[in-house]
């Protein structure tokens, strides 16, 4: 019989999407850190697949919050993180229909909204995106701030960053058992046995199966697919400078990508944890979608691609030690924001896994994102 050794830390991340990569990079400045990723190429399945843009106004208040908190990060990032910069000026059109006046009206008058946002008329709105139909911008706001994201570049940056501090990162770690004995927990793999007081789950839309493998009561993590279209732009047409262009209700969404546009239905089908691919359907949603809104006439689609957004009940990130499993840590439920929150979000993760207060400029309170609040009790039980 052969005794495997385990590897010893004082905390084993797992799951190395932008949350994993965030908070393991954050917590190896003053601990033994281990990241565990069970692909071979980390944040396959939903970071790398994100097209994410910078949205102060984007998500719920809390949400909001933690992103406000992040844009110092993003605009100036440690020495070294990054070659080039991580935002990119972009802007954001919110447009409604007539009939969704009162839906456009009261997003805009929440106070942190209206601070950001300029009232545009349908011809200032047509101004930014001339493939716009009137009746499609009826009533229009513009968030001057929001921006493009370099997702590689931001994801990268923390992986980097966690090895520079001495963590480690282990891919095509498939983990097959999670035991707390002894004051540890123990996390086996085919190459290895890895152990650590502390285990962080950051395994995105496997947030829930992580928790069912440790013994941990689940507490309703909901993948959900989104759908991405790449297609021609107009013909003759610069489209360098339009903004992203998002209906009110949500229920599509486009921008410029190169010198085509990229589109969606801003479709949330609920999905298992898998390697999503775009649905037909849902690409022909799109396609419609955009083309009654505007002008365009979408001849042959360029390229097509899904990943998985996963929520917790009330949309709010789930960040905090479980109370009835010593040491599992929860870090997940980003949904759709995970990286435009990533830096504020590590460092409050961060400071609630050192059993520290959270840092005063973050926005939230613990008892805001606690896997113990009511949304994650009442999730179990649905």
């Amino acid at each position: 019989m052969t005794v495997r050794m385990s590897r010893d830390f004082d905390i084993l991340v797992i799951g190395a999407g932008i949350a994993g990569a965030s908070i393991g990079a954050v917590l190896s400045e003053t601990a033994r850190v281990a990241v565990l990723e069970r692909e071979r190429m980390p944040g396959y399945h939903t970071t790398g697949r994100s097209v994410a843009v910078y949205s102060a106004i984007y998500g719920n208040r809390v949400v909001r919050a933690i992103t406000k908190s992040s844009r110092a990060f993003f605009e100036q990032p440690p020495a070294g993180f990054a070659e080039g910069p991580l935002l990119s000026p972009r802007g954001a059109l919110h447009i409604a229909e007539d009939e969704n006046r009162h839906l456009l009206d009261a997003f805009a008058a929440e106070p942190d909204v209206e601070a950001t946002v300029e009232r545009c008329k349908t011809d200032e709105a047509l101004s930014y995106c001339p493939i716009l139909k009137r009746a499609a911008a009826a009533v229009a706001v513009y968030e001057r701030d929001a921006a493009d994201m370099d997702v590689h570049a931001l994801h990268s940056g923390y992986l980097r960053l966690l090895r520079h501090h001495g963590g480690l990162l282990v891919t095509n770690a498939q983990i097959q058992s999670l035991i707390y004995a002894n004051g540890s927990w123990h996390a086996e793999c085919e190459d290895g046995l890895f152990a650590a007081p502390i285990l962080i789950n950051a395994a995105g839309a496997w947030a829930d199966a992580v928790a069912q493998l440790a013994n941990v009561r689940q507490i309703g993590i909901a993948p959900k697919r989104r759908t991405i279209v790449v297609v021609d732009a107009p013909a003759q047409t610069e489209t360098l400078h339009w903004p992203l262009v998002i209906d009110i209700g949500e229920t599509v969404y486009f921008k410029p990508d190169a010198r085509r546009l990229l589109l969606s239905p801003a479709d949330e089908t609920p999905s298992d944890p898998c390697d999503a691919q775009p649905d037909e359907l849902d690409i022909a949603v799109a396609i419609d979608r955009v083309q009654r809104a505007t002008t365009l006439e979408v001849k042959q689609v360029r390229r097509k691609w899904a990943g998985l957004r996963s929520f917790a009940a009330d949309r709010t990130p789930v960040v905090g030690f479980d109370a009835d499993a010593p040491g599992f840590f929860w870090f997940a439920g980003q949904g759709g924001y995970g990286i435009q929150m990533a830096p504020a979000l590590a460092q409050l993760g961060a400071a609630l896994a050192r059993q520290q207060s959270t840092p005063d400029d973050c926005g939230v309170t613990a008892d805001e994102i606690s896997p113990m609040r009511e949304a994650c009790r009442v999730a179990e039980f649905r």
